[in-house]
């Protein structure tokens, strides 16, 4: 009896791990997963699948998230890692990754160019205060949270760390969490294009093209196949131009100009606008007290109210803005002063342009009206905050409003609009205004039939500030990028960003950019509760299990009683 026992329990062993061993098997062949979290948090939007799924060589990822950090960055680290373990499932051994802390083990002038090296990537280090030993102070220590992604012979840096302005730490690393999927899945599309967008950089109506533009110029050539076209040299804008740029008109456009740019977008080309409505700028101050601002007389009225927008010939001010060094007292004193002229831009979150995203540094921006009627969709992407206000043309701008304190009952007006996305069937300018051989004309020097509409959905970003895409220069460093403040280097708004994101949106029909719209919900204790109710969570988590434990041990001495009593 007691040798059958043995032998059956023996077949059951056998069985179990026989049946572990299968499924194990067919494990390795065949498995899911199931995403059962609210928002998704694991599941990759179709674009980010048929990237990875598409790739044909091997994409590889340092991570520079290793060492001993605080606890929001070990999370960071963590979804990071998930995050590439799901694009593993789709890319296969395509996708390798490691984590890795920058600079570890280099002797101390390696380290830093290493770490130089990453700054020039574009990842910003972060400054962390560090407790080395309960009995010393606080010591500063440099970390970079972000990744480099090698593809082939070409690399880009991307920074993991979102600084949102106005959010507390928690939510800046939750919406930095948010956008892990979009920023590897971005870095990867653009490193894997054979052929990258062709953009046009207009010139011919005073546009720059010196040193106040050196970073917005060569992030997109880093990006984009870039060339330079001037508007009255062409008889027309060739279609193979993926999308043009007009960054700070100053002079005058004709109608032959507006022609040729009105054609261009009833065939499908779509445009980025940086206008300045007004001739302000912090260059006008270097050597006055004050300028007065006037309209600049670009003659764009017309174009962009028939596309369904009208930039307003004034000025917004902002209580939340950028600030400026000034003398404050006898003795020579500077102290970094706002300057209501400069606002942060507020991303409205509605778009995937701007979700999740910094507040945009700008420069003497207009505020935007958007124009009722057209099959036009409009889409406000960037406003002033809740306590701004608008200043009509003609405006005096004087360094005396830095020293006289803004009475925030003056500033009633909310969300201004300064930027926006115009998607639909736009109408021409020139509808019902040539005759047959004005038309005859355009379609022998162009290829192409006049057109009084486009024939399919189009769209174009009009955005009131060219400030948006400058950048500073410093004497020690050269040019700096835009978005940073020449007086304190330390913070870097999103303009590079929203440049990149609004291109992309207008040139990438893959979807990646839909990956923004990933938002994570931040579930936070109550501290309030955890304070009142501290002790009865302690006795529930220390006795449940144990007397859990007491009752299964009890359960089976029940059974194993009544089963083997004689």
């Amino acid at each position: 009896m007691a040798i059958n026992r043995r032998k059956k329990y023996l077949q059951r062993a056998i069985l179990v791990v026989g049946v572990l061993i299968g499924i194990n098997i067919l494990a390795a062949y065949f498995h899911t997963r199931w995403d059962l979290t609210a928002e998704k948090r694991y599941t990759l939007t179709p674009a980010t699948k048929n990237l990875l799924r598409g790739l044909d060589s091997t994409v590889t990822i340092e991570v520079f998230l290793k060492g001993d950090y605080p606890a929001s960055f070990r999370q960071l680290a963590q979804s990071s890692q998930e995050l590439l373990e799901e694009f593993r499932e789709y890319g296969g051994n395509r996708i390798q990754f490691s984590f890795q802390n920058p600079g570890q083990g280099l002797p101390d002038s390696a380290r830093m160019a290493f770490q130089q090296s990453l700054v020039e990537r574009g990842i910003m280090p972060f400054n962390m205060q560090v407790q080395e030993d309960a009995n010393q102070g606080y010591s500063e220590k440099l970390i970079f949270p972000g990744a480099l992604v090698h593809y082939g012979s070409k690399t880009v840096g991307i920074n993991l760390l979102k600084n949102q302005g106005g959010l507390n730490p928690d939510a800046a690393m939750n919406s930095s969490e948010s956008l892990l999927e979009y920023q590897f899945a971005n870095a990867i599309f653009q490193l894997q294009q054979k052929e990258p967008p062709l953009v046009g950089y207009m010139l011919g109506n005073g546009e720059q093209l010196g040193v106040e533009v050196y970073d917005a110029l060569t992030t997109l050539q880093n990006n984009y196949l870039l060339d330079t076209l001037t508007l009255q040299y062409i008889s027309f804008i060739p279609k193979e131009f993926d999308a043009i740029i007009f960054a700070k008109p100053a002079t005058r456009f004709s109608d032959e100009d507006k022609l040729k740019i009105d054609q261009y977008v009833m065939n499908g080309g779509k445009v980025l606008w940086f206008v300045d409505e007004l001739n302000a700028s912090i260059d006008s101050l270097a050597h006055q007290e004050s300028f007065v601002a006037f309209d600049k007389d670009l003659n764009l009225e017309d174009i962009l109210f028939r596309y369904g927008v009208r930039i307003n010939q004034d000025l917004v001010q902002d209580m939340q803005s950028d600030f400026v060094p000034q003398v404050v007292d006898r003795t020579g004193q500077m102290q970094p002063l706002a300057f209501p002229y400069f606002p942060l831009l507020v991303p409205t979150g509605a778009h995937p342009i701007v979700k999740n995203m910094d507040l945009v540094l700008s420069h003497f921006a207009s505020s935007i009206d958007t124009v009722k009627g057209g099959n036009i969709t409009k889409t406000v992407l960037l406003t002033t905050s809740s306590n701004s206000r608008n200043v009509s043309s003609p405006v005096e701008v004087t360094w005396n409003s830095l020293r006289v304190k803004p009475n925030r009952r003056d500033f009633n007006k909310k969300f201004l609009p300064v930027a926006v996305l115009l998607e639909g069937q736009f109408t021409s300018l020139f509808r019902n205004r040539l005759d047959q051989p004005a038309q005859q004309a355009i379609q022998r020097v162009s290829g192409l039939p006049f057109k009084n509409n486009s024939d399919t959905i189009n769209k174009m970003i009009v955005v009131s500030d060219a400030d948006i895409i400058t950048n500073s220069f410093s004497q020690k460093s050269g040019p700096l990028q835009m978005g940073v403040n020449l007086y304190d280097q330390s913070m870097v708004y999103a303009n590079r960003e929203f440049l990149l994101n609004s291109l992309g949106y207008l040139t990438n029909n893959t979807g990646i950019l839909d990956a923004r719209n990933k938002e994570l919900t931040l579930r936070l204790l109550n501290p309030q509760k955890v304070k009142t109710d501290k002790f009865k969570w302690q006795v529930i988590c220390f006795a449940v299990p144990i007397g859990l434990i007491l009752l299964f041990a009890y359960i089976f001495y029940e059974i194993r009683k009544r089963k083997f009593e004689v």
